[in-house]
C-alpha cells in the first residue's frame, strides 16, 4: 500500500464484528509489523487487544505467541 504525506492514521475501537472509528484516518498499523493496514483491506483484529495485524499468521502469532505452522 503507498502511503502519501496527506495519510492519516485512524483511531479504531474494535468490535467482535466490525470496528468503529474513533478519529479519521485511511489506515491503521499492524501492531506486531508496524506496517500501515488500509482501513478497506482491515480484516484481522484482536477485541481484547484492541489492536490490528496485517496478515492471519501475525494474527495468530500475536494471540497465541507461536508462530503458525506451515503445511507443504
Amino acid at each position: 500500500m503507498l502511503m502519501t504525506s496527506s495519510s492519516r492514521a485512524a483511531r479504531l475501537y474494535y468490535q467482535p464484528n466490525g470496528f468503529r472509528l474513533l478519529s479519521h484516518g485511511d489506515h491503521v498499523l499492524c501492531a506486531i509489523s508496524g506496517a500501515p493496514i488500509a482501513l478497506e483491506e482491515l480484516r484481522y483484529w484482536s477485541v481484547e487487544h484492541q489492536q490490528a495485524y496485517v496478515s492471519c499468521a501475525l494474527a495468530v502469532e500475536a494471540l497465541t505467541g507461536q508462530r503458525p505452522a506451515v503445511s507443504d
